[in-house]
């Protein structure tokens, strides 16, 4: 077994605010991925009183062998409750941005994407000067749903490519490298001023070249904002990491990003898709558009 390098190691939380962030989300009956998907970061994003709220949940309808959340092919209906409770959260933890994300509800035919509207708009109505980030599933390409999504105007758009096209079979078998490029695509023809953002994680034996190209479609496919972290194997069920890869790369990978035009890379062993994503805020604030809202 490969033995995991200091610099990702986790220095433990503060108990207080992460106990006060777990006593909001118990008491309104809320996921986070935070907790689902087994996130290292779990106790620095608590302790700053921020999470990444995990919708239609906790069940998955694919099983991704990287992924720490539960599969279940059939899993719960929609509860309508979900959007209040949400921004409930919102309004108690005093959230500037908040970034919502759901399981794959495949079984579902807009894919979840009615409850993602009924969200953002629950967490308008209790928060207008809140930003919001929506971490979509590729909702199996159904156009019209990410049309919908975008209708209800949140500030980002986040679509995770996950890994190189050559590794999608093994790690992300019911995804598809160009339906993930299209959906980013998309996204700018029909929303132009939203931001759009996209992840990849490393260590599972993909190549420098293979990253680089990566980060090269996303461009040619206007992507904004890139998160690039390090994949960790969360139990012995799921996939193995092939490489820790040493922060010098991530700087490297990062310079490039920039090089070739990305707003914003977020680069290093540790980051996740919604790691330090409250810094958006400040990319927007740098590179103005016109309001996603009208």
């Amino acid at each position: 077994m490969t033995v995991k390098p200091d610099w990702l190691r986790v220095k433990a939380p503060g108990r207080e605010r992460i106990g006060n962030v777990k006593e909001i989300l118990r008491d309104l009956a809320l996921n986070t991925v935070c907790e689902e998907a087994s996130c290292p970061n779990i106790g620095e994003c608590f302790n700053a009183g921020t999470a990444t709220f995990l919708i239609m949940g906790p069940a998955c309808t694919r099983a991704c062998p990287y992924c720490d959340i539960d599969f279940e092919k059939k899993p719960k209906p929609l509860d309508p409750t979900e959007p209040s409770r949400l921004a409930e959260a919102v309004r108690r933890m005093n959230l500037n941005h908040v970034v919502i994300t759901s399981v794959n509800r495949d079984d579902l035919i807009d894919g979840g994407a009615s409850q993602f509207v009924a969200c953002i708009n629950a967490v308008r109505t209790v928060s207008l000067n809140t930003t919001i980030e929506v971490l979509i599933p590729d909702l199996c390409g159904n156009w019209n749903a990410l049309e919908l999504i975008l209708q209800a105007a949140p500030e980002v758009l986040n679509h995770n490519t996950e890994t190189v096209p050559r590794l999608y079979r093994r790690v992300r078998p019911q995804g598809n490298y160009d339906r993930t490029l299209e959906l980013l695509q998309r996204t700018r023809q029909l929303s132009p001023n939203t931001y759009t953002k996209s992840g990849i994680m490393v260590g599972l034996g993909e190549t420098d070249a293979e990253i680089r190209q990566v980060m090269q479609d996303l461009r040619t496919v206007d992507c904004d904002i890139l998160t690039i972290g390090q994949y960790l194997q969360p139990s012995q069920k799921h996939l193995q990491v092939n490489e820790f890869v040493n922060p010098e790369q991530f700087a490297d990978w990062k310079a490039f990003g920039e090089e070739i035009g990305f707003l914003q890379v977020v680069s290093s062993p540790l980051t996740r898709s919604s790691y330090h994503a409250e810094k958006v805020r400040e990319l927007m604030e740098r590179y103005p558009r016109s309001k996603v809202r009208s």
